[in-house]
């Protein structure tokens, strides 16, 4: 995993090639391409803009990895405006990125005119053990972010609009 700040998040994702990159991070070829320096959390959009994030459910693997199961409320009306994409963020706003070169943690691609509203997921996210909380917040097509986030405490079993789950040994 990347995240803006040219961090690298380790996965367990192979290559292109199909192996595993050594220490277990992802990228594509030999070197991974940076991404642009972090910059300030940007403000919403759109003062309209109405993608809502209503509930999040993070899972915790047994390998470490967490799988985010996230519920968006938008009034899609088709292509021309739906909700297109979340991103999960870190204190310091840098957002985890599955591969390089996407613009969201999940892109959504998409109308959901008729199910609204819906539940999309993402796994194999590997947050740092010092993070013990993220942000997940939805963008839409026509007015961008701006709409209702959710902060995750990630050390706490629930909180407002979202649980956490952990692997727990038979």
């Amino acid at each position: 995993m990347w995240t803006e700040n040219n961090s690298r998040i380790c996965s367990r994702a192979p290559n292109r090639a199909g192996r595993t990159q050594p220490g277990g991070c992802y990228h594509y070829g030999d070197t991974p391409t940076p991404f642009p320096r972090k910059t300030p959390r940007p403000q919403p959009e759109s003062s309209t803009a109405n993608a809502d994030v209503t509930f999040v459910r993070a899972v915790k693997a047994a390998d470490g990895s967490w799988t985010f199961h996230v519920t968006v409320s938008h009034p899609d009306t088709g292509w021309d405006d739906y909700a297109d994409g979340w991103n999960i963020l870190l204190p310091d706003s840098s957002k985890f990125l599955v591969h390089e070169s996407d613009v969201f943690t999940r892109l959504l691609t998409h109308p959901h005119v008729d199910e609204q509203p819906f539940t999309r997921s993402q796994s194999g996210i590997i947050i740092p053990e010092d993070v013990t909380s993220v942000t997940v917040r939805a963008h839409d097509i026509v007015d961008g972010f701006g709409g209702q986030e959710i902060i995750i405490d990630l050390t706490k079993d629930s909180g407002f609009n979202y649980e956490t789950e952990r692997y727990k040994e038979k």
